[in-house]
C-alpha cells in the first residue's frame, strides 16, 4: 500500500522518507511498458547504488556527464537517443535520478519523448530536494542562457530521501542551502532559525526531515497558488535575475560558481536596502564572498536581458514584499546593476 504523500501539487505526490520502500510501494499496480533510470557521472556512481535494490530487473540506465555545462540540447540529443535505443514507447517512464541538471532535463527530454511519457523525479541534492524537483519547471540551457528552453511538466511523483545528503560534497550541501534560506526569506522565517543553527561542521546532526519539510511546503504553497508564473510564483526567483547571470558569467571562467553560491550573491543584492544587512548578515555566516571583476559588469547585465522575468525591454527583479509570501517586480537599469554589484565587493 502506498503511503500517503507528504504533499500533492497539480498531479505530483511528493514524499519525504526511504526512498526503497516507497517506490517499491509507489510502483505497484503500475504498468509501465520499460523503465528507465537518468544518471550522470557522480550519481550512477554515488546514488544508483542506493536505488538499484527497488528497481526493475531489467530496467535500463542511461548516464550523462556531470555540471551545468552540459545541460544543453547537445545532451538532449543524447538522452534522446537513447530513448531511441531502448525502445521507449508512451507507456514507459523515466526516473531523473540527480541534481537540478538531471531533473531539469530529465524532465524536458521526456515532456517532448512521443508528446509525453511519465517521469519521477529523484533528487539527490539539497538544490533539487527543496527547489528544482518540485513544480514542474523542466528545461535547458541555450547559448549560454539559464533555462531558457524549456516546458511546465509535472512529474508523476518526487521521491525526497535525506540519505541522498550524505552523498554530497560539502559545496554542493551549501549551494542547496541558499535555495531554503530563500524559502526561509520569503516565507517561513522559523526555518531559517532552524538553519542558523547549524555549521557546516555540524551537518551531521541537523534534522534535515524537518529542514526538507519545512521548505518544501513554501515551495508547494507558491506554486499552487500560480503554477504556470503568472504572478506570484515570480516570488521564487528572488536572487535569480543577478544570480542567473553570474553563475552564466562564471561558467565561461576559470573559476565557476556553484547555483547556490550566486544565488546567495543575488539575494543579497535584490534585497531592498532596508532589509539588505540581515540578509547578508545571515548569507555570509555560510557563503564567503565572491570577487566579481569589475569588467564583467556589461557582461553580467547582457546575461540579465535575457532573464524570462523581462517584460517590453524592461529588466526586472522580482524582490519579496514587506507581507509574506508577496512579490514585487522591480526593474532594473545598467547603472543601477554596476552600483549595485559595486556595493557587494565593498
Amino acid at each position: 500500500m502506498v503511503p500517503a504523500p507528504d504533499f500533492h501539487l497539480h498531479g505530483s505526490d511528493i514524499f519525504i522518507g526511504n526512498l526503497p520502500t516507497i517506490f517499491s510501494q509507489w510502483l505497484e499496480g503500475k504498468e509501465y511498458s520499460k523503465v528507465v533510470v537518468l544518471t550522470d557521472q557522480n550519481t550512477q556512481r554515488d546514488c544508483l547504488p542506493l536505488m538499484a535494490p527497488c528497481l526493475p530487473e531489467l530496467a535500463k540506465i542511461i548516464t550523462i556527464p556531470a555540471g551545468e555545462q552540459h545541460k544543453s540540447l547537445q545532451t538532449c540529443d543524447y538522452i534522446w537517443n537513447g530513448f531511441l535505443e531502448h525502445h521507449l514507447d508512451r507507456k514507459a517512464l523515466l526516473i531523473n535520478l540527480g541534481g537540478g541538471v538531471v531533473g531539469d532535463m530529465g524532465g524536458f527530454c521526456a515532456a517532448v519523448w512521443k508528446r509525453g511519457i511519465d517521469f519521477i523525479q529523484v533528487p539527490t541534492t539539497l538544490l533539487a530536494m527543496t527547489d528544482a524537483a518540485i513544480g514542474g519547471k523542466t528545461g535547458v540551457d541555450y547559448q549560454g542562457v539559464k533555462n531558457i528552453i524549456g516546458a511546465f511538466n509535472a512529474p508523476a511523483a518526487v521521491l525526497v530521501d535525506p540519505l541522498f545528503l550524505q552523498t554530497l560534497p560539502e559545496r554542493e550541501l551549501l549551494s542547496g542551502l541558499a535555495e531554503v534560506l530563500k524559502h526561509g526569506f520569503i516565507g517561513d522565517p522559523e526555518l531559517l532559525e532552524i538553519v542558523t543553527k547549524s555549521h557546516p561542521t555540524k551537518w551531521e546532526h541537523s534534522d534535515w526531515t524537518t529542514i526538507l519539510h519545512k521548505s518544501i511546503a513554501v515551495k508547494v504553497k507558491v506554486v499552487d497558488q500560480d503554477p504556470f508564473e503568472k504572478g506570484l510564483r515570480a516570488l521564487l526567483n528572488f536572487g535569480h535575475s543577478i544570480g542567473h547571470a553570474l553563475e552564466s558569467y562564471f561558467l565561461t571562467t576559470n573559476s565557476p560558481i556553484t547555483h547556490g553560491e550566486a544565488i546567495a550573491i543575488g539575494m543579497i543584492c535584490e534585497s531592498p536596502k532596508t532589509s539588505r544587512k540581515r540578509v547578508a548578515d545571515l548569507i555570509q555566516a555560510f557563503f564567503p564572498k565572491v570577487a566579481i571583476p569589475e569588467s564583467a559588469f556589461p557582461e553580467i547585465w547582457q546575461y540579465m536581458q535575457q532573464d524570462k522575468k523581462n517584460s517590453s525591454g524592461a529588466v526586472l527583479m522580482a524582490v519579496p514584499d514587506e507581507y509574506p509570501l508577496s512579490v514585487k517586480l522591480i526593474p532594473v537599469t545598467e547603472t543601477q546593476l554596476h552600483e549595485t554589484l559595486r556595493g557587494y565587493n565593498v
